[in-house]
């Protein structure tokens, strides 16, 4: 039993030191991230979207801010940061998923929110991008409108936008 247990030490040990020599920082949350950047900057993403949704650019950029801090050990600045986030909120829609039968109401609706991004890293210019994300939650509102409901989707979709865009960025997925 000792034997095994030093086993499985030894093989963690050797593990570790391989992935630490490859020149990436490698977390357990999925992230490639070059060894040489230690910055970040993520600008305010401006709603620049149809429908404007009076606190979406602060909870969607304090998301980000907040993904990238749980997930990483960079360490956010105010500009000229290694990486950097810009963008905007394109769009942002309520629209029918599904119709009830025989109505013509909405028995659940779908929110729909659309960011730009632009990310550049200047340690791995290669790994830059610029491209639109779009998540989506499907609500019904027969039980409570979607003025009600409408914080928890908006924190919910934030959620699954930051983590496509973070693994977009470092871990290439």
């Amino acid at each position: 039993m000792i034997i095994k247990q030093a086993f499985h030490c030894v093989w963690i040990l050797l593990a570790t030191s391989l992935i630490q020599g490859c020149g990436v920082k490698y977390g357990f949350t999925g992230g490639s991230i070059p060894e040489d950047m230690k910055t970040v900057t993520v600008e305010f993403f401006e709603n620049t979207a149809p429908i404007v949704y009076p606190t979406l650019s602060q909870s969607f950029t304090e998301a980000l801010k907040d993904r990238i801090r749980n997930q990483s050990s960079l360490s956010q600045v105010s500009n000229n940061g290694d990486a950097i986030f810009e963008g905007r909120i394109t769009g942002y829609s309520i629209a029918p998923a599904a119709v009830e039968a025989g109505t013509d109401r909405a028995a659940l609706n779908r929110l729909s929110i659309t960011i730009s991004v632009k990310y550049t890293n200047s340690i791995k210019p290669e790994d830059s991008f610029e491209e639109p994300f779009t998540r989506f939650k499907d609500f019904s509102s027969a039980s409570s409108s979607i003025q009600a409901q409408e914080e928890s989707l908006i924190r919910d979709i934030n959620e699954m936008l930051t983590e496509d865009i973070y693994n977009r960025a470092f871990a290439n997925w």
